[in-house]
C-alpha cells in the first residue's frame, strides 16, 4: 500500500515546540521567527525532513506559514483550509488567520515593534517573498534577518533524515525528446534573456529536463536537486550522488557536471565573481541564491523559469502516454464503482476500506508506481472540508442516505491521473441532489468551453461558478491545475483559478474541478482531466478557437443529476460523455463490471 492512515498530528505539541522555538530565538537574540511549509525547493511536495511547520504546530496542509514571536504567534493558511487548521492547530498557541484577506506581510506591519528583529531562513523564501517581508519590517521599524542554520532544527531534536530516493532515466520514448535536445532548446532560451545562466531550484523541472525521475518525496517521482542551466555549454546537476547508480551517474555525466548540493551556493558565487548575469524566477528561488551571486559582484536578472512553459505543453508521446494511462486508470476506477455500490449494500464501508480498496484496483493493472496524492476519502461531513485527509483517527463509516465523496489519482510511468467523483449512498437529500448538479452544470460549461488562442484560465474560471453564484453558492479553491507527465499531479503555470494569468495553450493538461462544500453536512466536487485541443475552425466563425477534451473516462453519478436542471446542450453533454465511458472502458472490464457500466451509463 502507497498510503498510510497513521495520523502523525497531534495539535497538544504546539506550545511546547513553540516554548521551546522561543528558547532558542532569545538565545540568538531574535524577536521572532518565520517558519513557512515549503523547503529549499519552495515547491508543494517536501519530505519529512523538512516539514517544519507540522512538526511544529501540527498543521499538515499544503500551504501556510507560521509567524512565532515572543507574544505572538500566528498560523495563515488559504481558503481551503480553514476548517482543517482548526483542527490540527491548537488556536491558543498559533492563531489562525486567512492567508488572502490577512496576509502575513500585513500583519507583520501592524504587529512588530520598532526595533524587533525578525529572523528566516533566506533557503525557505523567494526573492518575490522576502522583498514583501522586508517591506513589512521597514514598515514596522522592525529589520528582516537572515540567519544561518534554521533555529527549527536546532529544537527538533528527532528530525527525520533528509531522502535518498534512486534516480532513474525516465525513457526517451515516453518523454518524446532527448534530454540533449531540451537542454541545448533551454539553453537558448536563457540566451535569448540575455543571461549567462539559469538557476533551476524546482525539481520537477530538473527532472523534466534531464529526463530522469526519484522518490525523495511522497507520491510524486521527484528527485531532489539543483541545476545551473547555462546559455550554452554543459549545465551543473546539485544532486546527492548516494542517489544515483553507477550507470545513472554515467548517463548523467554525459549530459552535465554532476556535482553535491553543498556546492551549489560556492558556484554562485564564483559566477558572482567572474560578473556573470544570472538568472533566476523571483517567485521560486530562495533569496540565498540571490545573495550569493549579488554579495559576489554578479548581476541578478529576474525572470520566470523557461522550463515550466515547456514542460506543460506536453509532446505528441506524453500525450498518448496520458491516453494511455488514463485508459487504464479508467477501467480499474470502474472496476471500484462497480465494488462500491455492491459493498455498501453488504454491510457498512469506513473512509480507509474504500480508499485501500481503490488502491488495490490501481494496483491490479501491473502498472501502478504510485498514487499521485493522499486519497481525499471522505464520507458525509468530512467531505466538507476540500481537502480533508483521513487518518486512524478521522476515519468515519459511511452513513445512509448521504453523500460520498472520492479524490485520488495515479502514477504510472506514462502518464499522471487525478479523478473526483461525489457518490451516492442509499436515499440522498434534494437539498443534495440540487447541489450537487450545480456543480455539474458548472463542470460542463468548462468541457465544452471554446476560446481564442491568448485566454488565459483566470477569463474562462467564472463559467465554473455562475450557476453556483446565481444560487449564492461558490467554492474556495482553483476551478483547475495543471498536471504534469508522471510528474506533478499539480504543474504549472496554468491553472484554471482567479489568479490563473497564464495563457492555455494546445498540449497542456489541466484540471476541471468545480465543487461546492457546506460545512457539517457534505462536499461535492467532479473532477476530469482536460487535454487543451486546436485550434479549430468553427463553421460561421472568424478565428480558430481552442477546446477541451476529457481525458478521465469514468462514470459521474446520474442518481444525484436533476434532469430538469440542466439545459438541452447540457443534458447532450451528459449522454455524449456517457456514450464515450463505455465505448472506451467497456472493452476493457469484466462482464459484471461491463453490467455495471452499462447501467451507469444509460440514458438520463
Amino acid at each position: 500500500m502507497f498510503q498510510t492512515f497513521d495520523s502523525m498530528i497531534d495539535p497538544s505539541v504546539g506550545s511546547a515546540r513553540c516554548a521551546a522555538l522561543r528558547q532558542e530565538l532569545a538565545r540568538r537574540k531574535l524577536d521572532g521567527f518565520l517558519v513557512p511549509r515549503g523547503d529549499a525547493h519552495q515547491g508543494e511536495y517536501v519530505p519529512p525532513s523538512d516539514a517544519r511547520l507540522e512538526w511544529l504546530t501540527g498543521f499538515a496542509g499544503s500551504a501556510g506559514i507560521a509567524v512565532v514571536l515572543a507574544e505572538d504567534a500566528a498560523i495563515f493558511v488559504d481558503g481551503r483550509y480553514t476548517i482543517q487548521v482548526r483542527e490540527q492547530v491548537d488556536a491558543q498557541v498559533f492563531a489562525p488567520m486567512h492567508l488572502i484577506e490577512t496576509p502575513p506581510a500585513d500583519w507583520l506591519a501592524t504587529t512588530l515593534k520598532p526595533g524587533q528583529k525578525l529572523g528566516y531562513d533566506p533557503m525557505l523564501h523567494t526573492i518575490s517573498g522576502t522583498r514583501r517581508l522586508k517591506a513589512a519590517c521597514t514598515a514596522a521599524g522592525a529589520e528582516l534577518v537572515a540567519v544561518s542554520g534554521n533555529p527549527v532544527d536546532a529544537v527538533w531534536h528527532d528530525r527525520p533524515a533528509p531522502p535518498l530516493g534512486a534516480v532513474v532515466i525516465h525513457p526517451d520514448a515516453l518523454a518524446g525528446e532527448a534530454a540533449s535536445e531540451k537542454i541545448a532548446r533551454m539553453g537558448a532560451k536563457v540566451g535569448e534573456a540575455k543571461a549567462d545562466a539559469f538557476v533551476l531550484t524546482q525539481p520537477d523541472s530538473i527532472a523534466w529536463l534531464f529526463n530522469i525521475r526519484g522518490s525523495d518525496v511522497a507520491h510524486t517521482p521527484l528527485p531532489l536537486s539543483f541545476a545551473i542551466l547555462p546559455a550554452s555549454g554543459k549545465p551543473r546537476l546539485f544532486i546527492d550522488g548516494r542517489k544515483l547508480s553507477n550507470a545513472v551517474r554515467d548517463h548523467l555525466v554525459g549530459l552535465a557536471e554532476v556535482e553535491e548540493p553543498v556546492g551549489l551556493v560556492p558556484a554562485l558565487a564564483d559566477m558572482g565573481r567572474a560578473g556573470a548575469a544570472v538568472m533566476l524566477d523571483p517567485d521560486w528561488a530562495g533569496d540565498a541564491l540571490a545573495s550569493a551571486v549579488c554579495d559576489a559582484g554578479g548581476t541578478i536578472k529576474e525572470g520566470a523559469d523557461p522550463i515550466a512553459r515547456a514542460k506543460a505543453v506536453k509532446t505528441e508521446a506524453e500525450i498518448a502516454g496520458a491516453r494511455a494511462a488514463h485508459l487504464r486508470d479508467g477501467a480499474a476506477y470502474a472496476r471500484f464503482l462497480a465494488w462500491f455500490d455492491r459493498a455498501i449494500l453488504d454491510g457498512p464501508l469506513d473512509e480507509i476500506a474504500v480508499a485501500e480498496r481503490l488502491e488495490a484496483f490501481r494496483a491490479e493493472t501491473g502498472a501502478l508506481k504510485e498514487i499521485s496524492f493522499d486519497s481525499i476519502s471522505a464520507a458525509g461531513p468530512n467531505a466538507a472540508i476540500c481537502h480533508y485527509r483521513v487518518d486512524r483517527k478521522s476515519n468515519r463509516v459511511i452513513p445512509p442516505d448521504s453523500l460520498f465523496l472520492i479524490d485520488s489519482g495515479a502514477q504510472y510511468e506514462d502518464g499522471t491521473t487525478d479523478i473526483t467523483r461525489t457518490l451516492a449512498v442509499g436515499a440522498v437529500a434534494n437539498e443534495m441532489k440540487r447541489h450537487f448538479t450545480l456543480v455539474l452544470k458548472g463542470h460542463i460549461a468548462i468541457a465544452t468551453a471554446r476560446f481564442p488562442k491568448g485566454t488565459s484560465g483566470a477569463q474562462i474560471d467564472a463559467l465554473a461558478r455562475i450557476d453556483l453564484w446565481k444560487a449564492g453558492l461558490d467554492f474556495d479553491h482553483g476551478t483547475g491545475h495543471g498536471v504534469g507527465s508522471y510528474l506533478s499531479v499539480h504543474e504549472g503555470p496554468q491553472r484554471i483559478a482567479k489568479t490563473g494569468h497564464v495563457a492555455l495553450e494546445p498540449g497542456m493538461i489541466v484540471s476541471n474541478e468545480p465543487g461546492y462544500y457546506k460545512a457539517g453536512s457534505h462536499g461535492i466536487r467532479i473532477e476530469n482531466l482536460e487535454l487543451v485541443t486546436g485550434p479549430d475552425e468553427i463553421e460561421g466563425g472568424e478565428r480558430p478557437m481552442l477546446g477541451f477534451q476529457a481525458l478521465t473516462l469514468a462514470p459521474i453519478d446520474r442518481r444525484l443529476i436533476v434532469k430538469e436542471m440542466l439545459s438541452a446542450g447540457e443534458h447532450a453533454w451528459v449522454e455524449r460523455y456517457h456514450a464515450r465511458v463505455l465505448a472506451e472502458i467497456g472493452p476493457l472490464v469484466d462482464p459484471d463490471t461491463r453490467s455495471w457500466l452499462e447501467a451507469a451509463t444509460a440514458p438520463l
